[in-house]
């Protein structure tokens, strides 16, 4: 079957290097604090969309430029032309937006986000749809919809962000839109680690290759099933789970981890 090459692509609004089989996606707009743009959307959903066609990416990193991740939608370029824009394409925007999310939630690579500064709007839900998150002591985290008279159910927030901090802490961040801390970000469990802000991406990109590494086949199943039993029943998901691990059970990774436990080594993983 025909793979892709993620090293290979120039995306026009970020940037994208892959360096041992990490991707690394910097939004890199740091005048502005890296705000998103339609263009920039449409491009990072089609680049998760694309992640699982490649052969070169076992897992992805994203972050900013300058010392913020992303301060959301861009009044400019975003929030002006939406005011002027009837139902058809306001529909259009929203469900684009969401797609982003959805193509994060269902490509089978880990993703990683390692944020410093401001990370509010859409660029808390994109720290929010990445599977970990290290942040520096400094970061400012807000689903600000409510300041601009939105709802907070945006781009899955009212779904995703109780799931990892609570239903009463996700109800008063959604309704109030006030910023959320770096140290309650830890304390509430939406960050994994608070790290100085010169080590933060090292950080990142250090879990990223420890999990390329890894059996990249049992990795995608992981996520998968976190994806999907957020509806099921516990019976539902234990089903789920017997069928998918039944299936890594047949990989060569599996096999490899046994021969290698025998022979008192440490297993060299190779994805398959």
């Amino acid at each position: 079957m025909y793979k892709l090459k993620a090293a290979d692509w120039h995306p026009e609004h970020f940037k994208l290097e892959v360096v041992d089989r990490v991707a690394t996606i910097t939004l890199n707009r740091p005048d502005r604090k890296n705000p998103l743009t339609f263009e920039s959307y449409a491009e990072l959903r089609d680049t998760f969309h694309k992640f699982q066609y490649v052969d070169d990416v076992r897992s992805i990193v994203i972050t900013g430029a300058g010392g913020n991740f992303c301060s959301g939608g861009d009044v400019h370029d975003i929030i002006g032309p939406l005011t002027k824009m009837d139902m058809n394409g306001l529909l259009t925007f929203t469900r684009m937006t969401g797609n982003l999310v959805k193509e994060m939630r269902t490509c089978p690579q880990p993703i990683i986000s390692a944020i410093d500064g401001i990370c509010a709007g859409a660029g808390a839900i994109v720290s929010m749809a990445s599977d970990m998150r290290y942040a520096t002591p400094d970061a400012k985290t807000a689903f600000l919809f409510v300041r601009v008279g939105l709802a907070g159910c945006d781009m899955g927030a009212c779904a995703i962000l109780p799931r990892i901090i609570g239903h009463g802490r996700a109800s008063e961040l959604l309704y109030t839109g006030r910023v959320m801390s770096a140290q309650e970000g830890q304390a509430w469990g939406y960050f994994n680690d608070l790290v100085a802000p010169e080590q933060v991406l090292a950080k990142a990109q250090e879990m990223a290759l420890s999990l390329a590494n890894g059996p990249a086949f049992a990795h995608a199943m992981t996520k998968k099933c976190l994806h999907q039993e957020w509806d099921m029943s516990i019976e539902q998901a234990l089903e789920t789970e017997a069928e998918a691990q039944a299936i890594c059970m047949q990989t060569q990774d599996f096999t490899r981890a046994y021969n290698a436990f025998v022979a008192k080594q440490k297993p060299v993983f190779e994805g398959d």
